[in-house]
């Protein structure tokens, strides 16, 4: 239950400070900095209970990978999705109704934003398990900013395309939110859970079942 906890703890405190800084007035252009640093702090914080996925894809990646049980990885998405949830209402309790606009299509294309959701999810899940769960890197105390780092460095690189979420969960609290449109979510859930999926074998290809 402890693991659960940690996971809606960590994965809230994510979303609620997406919803913070990119709803006006926002964080402007620092607000993928900010991101980037709450994901890492709270993979800091939390990493040592429940491994800081705070991202459904992350889990996948880490259940293909056999870092996480087939019994958990359900409760993990169930806490990551209703964590969601929560912070998009948290947001909108404290932010001016009608603040959020959300775009209707994705500035050149869904593929494109298939495609770099796709792309920075499999960067991120590749980071966590090079980082996180490898023998190589193990006992070491830089995971959570290479985490956050990658995350921010997408919301850098590709927000512009896709809006960066590389998290289903982030996708869901976002529409929530506003920021997105149901009808775009499944871009966000296929190019996600694609991209975590695509990195746990790539990374078991690479280095075996160690």
């Amino acid at each position: 239950m402890k693991k659960y906890l940690v996971e809606f703890i960590g994965t809230f405190f994510l979303i609620f400070t997406i919803g913070c800084t990119v709803i006006a007035p926002g964080a402007g252009a620092m607000a993928p900095l900010a991101i980037g640093a709450s994901l890492m702090v709270m993979i800091f914080a939390g990493g040592h209970v429940s491994g800081g996925h705070f991202n459904p894809a992350v889990s996948l990646a880490a259940r293909i990978r056999g870092k996480l049980s087939h019994a958990d990885l359900i409760p993990y998405w169930l806490s990551q999705f209703a964590a969601a949830a929560v912070a998009a209402w948290v947001v909108h309790f404290i932010k001016l109704p009608g603040s959020a606009s959300a775009a209707s299509a994705f500035p050149i294309g869904w593929k494109a934003a298939l495609l770099v959701e796709f792309l920075f999810t499999f960067a991120l899940a590749w980071v966590v398990l090079n980082t996180a769960t490898a023998k190589g890197t193990a006992g070491n105390s830089f995971y959570g900013l290479a985490i956050g780092m990658t995350v921010m460095t997408g919301a850098y690189a590709v927000g512009g395309i896709s809006g960066g979420a590389f998290n289903p969960a982030v996708a869901v609290g976002a529409t929530i939110m506003g920021l997105n449109t149901w009808a775009n979510l499944w871009v966000f859930l296929v190019g996600n859970f694609a991209g975590g999926a695509a990195a746990a074998l790539t990374y078991k290809l690479v280095n075996g079942d160690e």
